[in-house]
């Protein structure tokens, strides 16, 4: 049987989950610059919609706080299986404390991306909350690299993450299964210094000093990353979905990417990652 999935916003995350799609059978059809797509065509756009046997959406809420693609296609929508890609960050700041996903939102910074989550959640989609994304050019590996590595003294502060293949073996499983928030995140979450640490351990390089926030002179958004401090539960997703993380923890995801990068290659740079990628 032909399965078509249409994914707007073919960014990081959705391009890894097209090639496992894929692989499996299914015909991708998507918007994003690498995209088959424009999602400005709005005529092709739906008509594609209309043979979709499921419906992914990774674009975030614009500057003006509308969900661009609920505010253009939404009607297009209706009937249709949906998943969307969401943020941890909606749960705010809780100190520390684990969240799952009968834990409030809307009290912390992405006050946007909370009511675009909500609205999804409203049409009856499959909503994954995310933490930090990492993997292939995407990791604290190339952060090194590139001198912006930081050690913050920061005692107590964590943060969850999830390594880019397993939000596809998430999303994946996801998609038979009932409507909700899922959180997709590592079984360990843990300080950026002790990502920053044993990154460094595996390189066989000195890790970066231990500095204050005034010290490292961070950007506005990345100081904006140390505002908040929570630990992502993912017992949800294990039960209802049947899904388990690949790479449970840093340690596994760091060694896994460290073997798949020689040497020689490894101060190599990403290209930085589309802020649009509708």
């Amino acid at each position: 049987m032909h399965r078509r999935f249409f994914i707007f916003g073919l960014g990081y995350a959705g391009g890894v989950i097209a090639g496992h799609l894929a692989a499996q059978g299914w015909e991708v059809i998507s918007t994003g610059s690498k995209g088959t797509l424009s999602f400005d065509d709005e005529g092709t756009v739906r008509l594609a919609l209309a043979d979709a046997d499921h419906v992914l959406s990774s674009v975030p809420p614009g500057s003006e706080g509308l969900d661009p693609v609920l505010d253009r296609y939404g009607a297009a929508l209706a009937g249709k299986p949906l998943s969307y890609l969401s943020s941890t960050g909606v749960y705010g700041d809780t100190g520390g404390a684990w969240v799952d996903e009968s834990a409030p939102v809307g009290t912390g910074r992405r006050v946007a991306r909370a009511e675009a989550d909500a609205a999804w959640l409203a049409r009856g989609a499959r909503v994954y909350r995310l933490p930090g994304i990492y993997g292939p050019g995407r990791s604290i590996f190339d952060r090194i690299a590139q001198g912006r590595a930081h050690r913050i003294d920061l005692p107590g502060q964590v943060f969850s993450r999830v390594h880019v293949e397993d939000i596809a073996s998430g999303v994946i499983a996801g998609i038979g299964a009932p409507p909700g928030a899922y959180n997709l995140a590592d079984d360990l979450p843990c300080s950026q210094n002790l990502l920053v640490e044993e990154a460094c351990r595996l390189l066989g390089i000195e890790p970066p000093p231990l500095q204050s926030l005034e010290e490292a002179g961070l950007s506005p958004m990345a100081r904006a990353f140390y505002a908040e401090n929570r630990r992502v539960a993912n017992g949800k997703a294990k039960r209802v979905l049947g899904w388990r993380p690949c790479f449970a923890d840093y340690a596994a995801g760091l060694r896994a990417l460290r073997a798949m990068t020689s040497p020689a290659t490894a101060s190599t740079a990403p290209a930085a990652a589309s802020k649009d990628q509708r």
